[in-house]
């Protein structure tokens, strides 16, 4: 007897890949008439919202490499949304602030995210809402535990 053919729209890793994109499409589509990326929004609001002065604490914050966050915060500064400074003592250290520029697009982007993000709850009870969320948490923080042992 063969084993029971795999299912693809019956798993859970592709429904959430599918919900994931969609509610990343809409808020790219919104990001990008202000002209901002999902990635410079989430670094605006690292260093804004959330203190993350460092490259490495927003690669880690916003979870891309530290490639990837370098070339998105060369991009920013000559898009004048941030500014890099020297850190105190060692010149290595770089210190990202926002600039007007960045802080007016964090104030024009807000409603676009907040928008977004009441789409995806008001499909939902608030209920169901609240158990998603604790139940992406707990799938998340297992991931964490489980990468750290690789």
């Amino acid at each position: 007897m063969s084993p029971e053919p795999y299912r693809l729209h019956d798993s859970l890793g592709y429904r959430l890949s599918v919900a994931s994109r969609q509610q990343e499409r809409r808020l790219d589509e919104g990001l990008r008439r202000i002209g901002l990326t999902r990635t410079t929004w989430c670094i605006l609001l690292a260093v804004e919202n959330e203190g993350r002065t460092q490259p490495s604490e927003i690669a880690e914050f916003v979870g891309i490499d530290r490639t990837g966050t370098s070339r998105a915060l060369r991009q920013m500064e000559q898009a004048g949304l941030i500014d890099r400074d020297a850190g105190t003592g060692d010149r290595r250290t770089r210190r990202v602030t926002l600039t007007d520029a960045g802080r007016a697009a964090i104030a024009a982007g807000t409603p676009l995210a907040r928008a977004n993000a009441e789409v995806l709850a008001g499909r939902l009870s608030p209920e169901d809402h609240a158990e998603l969320k604790r139940l992406l948490e707990t799938l998340i923080r297992a991931d964490d535990r489980n990468l750290a042992h690789l």
